[in-house]
């Protein structure tokens, strides 16, 4: 079905794919990993004909017989979600947000089939029905909807012509556990229903192992390794690939332990949240309780991990613990004191945030110095611009950033050095705890156990504790000394990692743990 032989792509003189070849069959579900900026994603543009402008393309591109690179600009259009499907990794990048999810999905059946609207409003039905959206009226707007449920929706965008051909780019990257094996699920039974072919581009290399017939591993522009799933992990011919199998695998080394009989530095006491309800035409709807009487405590220099599905309350509980909003119920202390929105400036210091985009949460017009050093503010006095200096270059140094990087900007840095960046920013006030949200999903495998060895010995250095939001139960399990399981605004279980995960009492999280994709699993199944 599809046939590239000696593709390359140059950029402004820059070679980004470098020869590269490989062929892809009806029903073959094809799995290509590497890090980021090994090309995955451009040999994917490549393919659908949308290369960066300037870029120069050689080779071929054989689908179905016809050589792509050869079509006109209004041929590929009309092979772009007809006979080709593609699944973008950030579904509200993707999805246009002031469109309902029913016309963005019938907009493909009136382009391609010249449909009447009720038509393509009965095929988007169809369509959203299909994965797994039969409740989700066709009038919902994409913000109106859960992470899961926009990347099923921008799934029946790419899949409701039945391509031939479905291209998944990090198709479950920032989706939690449950979620991500849903959608796998339900892009395998898609390939299957239909005949089609599917090429799974991702960095999680267990998630490929489950899903994959054939994995290809890509590194600076070429493919270094490919073969059968089973064969290819069980040979790891190639030095990258068993790099980053054993990146994958890699647990951060703590030698320093918290002390248990230490006094909390954040402590959350029954804390409840509710957010008003809709307003309706004559009335509003009485408000929905998001957080029912959540409590917690985090001692110095120990890392707790909070799991949990998406919608469960992590980031609610996040806002709350940060003083950000106001609670209903119950309290928040912070190092002894209370904790809230009305708190003095001096005492946000002892607690700072580092996000799940360093792209998002980095100015882009401004240097490094100065985004490092914006929390210095909350310091009781002002510091002279030649401390201010100082400080940044002892803190950039911390996180392994050279002094000159203060003098850049963020984007002439890579993802792991921006995390890195927004990491420093969190230091330099010398907080008593940092909390993490999803601070490592973005990541590939290899940046990923950077950062988490960076953080366990800043933990191991400085002896600041963290709290960790992710729905990546590896890293709970390789990073973190207690753990709390979060469900529909409650801690169902919590207790030390290791316990939890060898005997779960709560079904939801042992649901968790089965969820969560395992190479060695993986592997031991297809045997």
């Amino acid at each position: 079905m599809l046939e590239i032989r000696d593709l390359a792509l140059t950029l402004a003189d820059k070679p980004i794919l470098k020869g590269l070849s490989l062929t892809l069959d009806a029903g073959q579900v094809l799995g290509v990993v590497g890090e980021s900026g090994s090309g995955k994603s451009m040999t994917a543009l490549s393919i659908l004909g949308l290369p960066p402008r300037g870029a120069r393309i050689e080779g071929t591109i054989r689908f179905e017989g016809r050589d792509l690179l050869g079509l006109t600009d209004a041929e590929l259009a009309r092979l772009r979600g007809d006979r080709i499907g593609m699944v973008f990794q950030e579904p509200m990048t993707a999805l246009n947000p002031v469109m309902t999810i029913g016309a963005q999905v019938a907009e493909v059946v009136r382009v391609h089939r010249k449909a009447s609207r009720a038509e393509a409003k009965a095929a988007a039905r169809k369509a959203l029905d299909r994965v797994g959206l039969a409740d989700i009226p066709l009038t919902r707007y994409p913000h109106e909807l859960s992470g899961g449920q926009r990347q099923r929706v921008a799934i029946a965008i790419a899949v409701v012509l039945s391509p031939r051909l479905l291209i998944a780019d990090e198709p479950t990257t920032a989706l939690d556990v449950t979620t991500q094996a849903q959608i796998l699920d339900l892009l395998l039974r898609l390939v299957r229903e239909d005949g089609a072919a599917l090429i799974l581009i991702s960095h999680d290399l267990a998630l490929v192992a489950e899903a994959a017939d054939h994995v290809a591993v890509m590194k600076d522009g070429e493919i270094v390794e490919r073969g059968e799933t089973g064969a290819l992990f069980a040979a790891l011919a190639h030095p990258y690939t068993r790099a980053l199998a054993a990146d994958a695998a890699r647990a951060p080394v703590r030698t320093r332990r918290p002390d248990a009989d230490a006094a909390p530095v954040l402590e959350a006491r029954g804390v409840v949240r509710d957010y008003p309800g809709r307003r309706g035409f004559l009335k509003a709807a009485p408000p929905v309780r998001v957080l029912s009487g959540v409590s917690l405590t985090i001692r110095p220099g120990e890392i707790v991990g909070l799991v949990g599905e998406s919608g469960s309350g992590k980031s609610t509980l996040l806002r709350a613990l940060m003083a950000l909003d106001p609670v209903q119920g119950g309290e928040v202390r912070l190092a002894g004191a209370p904790f809230t929105p009305n708190a003095p400036r001096r005492s946000r210091r002892a607690i700072q945030l580092v996000f799940q985009d360093p792209n998002g949460s980095l100015d882009p017009r401004w240097t490094v110095e100065r985004l490092v050093a914006e929390p210095l503010h909350l310091l009781e006095a002002r510091i002279a611009p030649t401390e201010r200096r100082r400080r940044v270059e002892a803190v950039l140094d911390k996180v392994g950033l050279p002094a000159e990087a203060a003098d850049r900007y963020p984007h002439q840095f890579s993802g792991g050095q921006r995390q890195r960046i927004a990491i420093a920013r969190a230091l330099i006030a010398e907080p008593d705890v940092i909390a993490l949200d999803e601070a490592v999903s973005a990541l590939d495998v290899t940046v990923r156990a950077e950062v988490l060895d960076l953080l366990a010995r800043l933990s191991d250095e400085l002896g600041v504790a963290y709290l960790f939001v992710t729905h990546d139960m590896g890293v709970v399990r390789g990073l973190t000394d207690r753990m709390l399981v979060m469900k529909k605004g409650e801690i169902v279980e919590s207790g030390p990692t290791a316990e939890v995960f060898a005997d779960p009492k709560h079904p939801y999280t042992a649901q968790l743990i089965a969820a969560t994709p395992d190479l060695d699993r993986a592997l031991a199944a297809r045997r």
